[in-house]
């Protein structure tokens, strides 16, 4: 069965679901989804590159997870349950840092990404044994030093990465 999206109006109301291949197209509805960023004891973050298989932004380095709650599925639930499919990993920590971010982006493909996106830092509660049909390879880096590429060479990162990174404090 088709993974199902939540559409929701500008302020993030759920309004219907639809499959999610349907709605990730040139014209792609906004819809509810999350973005993760996963630190480890050290405060080591870890940056992601998206599988080359991916439909969206391939190769593409990014910040460590990211998902879409299901219908009646709170935020807190779905990052749980995407750290475990996407990172094979359990997280803890859970906290909002970006309540109202959103994006729109379009891929080179000429597909849209158009979210309401929650952003949240989780803390690391396990080993790492990440999907290959998500992730090609992962790095644990200094948010610091992120900061330093993402201004050098925005381009080899993920678009929401690079504004919700603009977006941190200090």
């Amino acid at each position: 069965m088709d993974e199902l999206v939540v559409l929701c109006t500008e302020d993030g109301t759920p309004a219907g679901t639809a499959p999610k291949l349907e709605v990730h197209t040139e014209r792609t509805p906004l819809h509810l989804a999350f973005s993760a960023w996963l630190f480890d004891d050290a405060g080591n973050l870890l940056l992601t590159r998206r599988a080359l298989t991916k439909l969206t932004w391939p190769g593409v380095w990014t910040n460590s997870f990211c998902g879409h709650p299901g219908p009646g599925e709170s935020f807190e639930d779905a990052v749980v349950r995407r750290a475990r499919e996407e990172l094979g990993t359990s997280v803890t920590g859970i906290r909002v840092v970006l309540p109202n971010f959103s994006y729109r982006a379009e891929d080179a493909s000429g597909i849209v990404e158009h979210e309401v996106c929650p952003v949240f830092f989780v803390q690391i509660d396990g080993e790492l044994n990440p999907n290959p049909d998500e992730v090609c390879e992962y790095q644990w880096v200094n948010i610091e030093n992120l900061r330093e590429a993402v201004k050098r060479v925005p381009f080899i990162f993920s678009p929401w990465l690079v504004e919700e990174l603009g977006q941190f404090p200090g």
